[in-house]
Formats: structure tokens, sequence, C-alpha cells
């Protein structure tokens, strides 16, 4: 594995499930140099992992809430710098 990546965990509430969610951000996703995952989570929340340079993760990340910020009531970051876990990036279940 290569070196370490600069990590972001978003859970996103509100009107986020049922409204192509996961798939637009799948699309925000091909903007940018980053790998991971979205998912619906059994609570109505959708999951997010991005991981990548610190910039690319950031710009994806803020991207997503501008495109989406009709449907988002509350979002939740956790950033850290890991170890790369993904090769592409995924709509999960």
């Amino acid at each position: 594995m290569s070196a370490s990546v600069f990590a972001a965990e978003v859970h996103f509430t509100g009107h986020v499930q049922g409204v192509g969610f996961r798939y637009s951000t799948l699309q925000v996703a091909k903007e940018f140099a980053v790998t991971g995952e979205v998912k619906n989570l059994a609570d109505g929340r959708v999951y997010l992992r991005a991981e990548g340079e610190r910039a690319e993760v950031e710009g994806f990340v803020e991207e997503v809430q501008r495109c989406l910020r009709s449907y988002i009531r509350e979002t939740e970051l956790k950033t850290e710098t890991c170890n790369p876990h993904y090769r592409g990036f995924t709509i999960t279940h």
C-alpha cells in the first residue's frame, strides 16, 4: 500500500434517502481524485467516506454539500489520516 491518505467520514441527515443522493454523490466523485463509498444507513442517514489528497477530499465533500444542500438538514464530519482502504468510489449497501 502507498503512503497515508487524508480521509473524511461524513453522515448526512435529512431527506437523503430515496432521492438519488447516493447516485448524485457518485457522479460528483467522478470530478475529484477520491476513492471511497456512499451508502444508506438503517437509521435514515447517508454515510460517505472519501480518501485521497486533502484538497481533493475537502473539495469533493464541499461539492456534495453544495449540490445536495436542499436534501441535507445536518452534516457530521470527521477527518483523519490513514492508510488507503479503497480502489475506486462506489455505492455500497
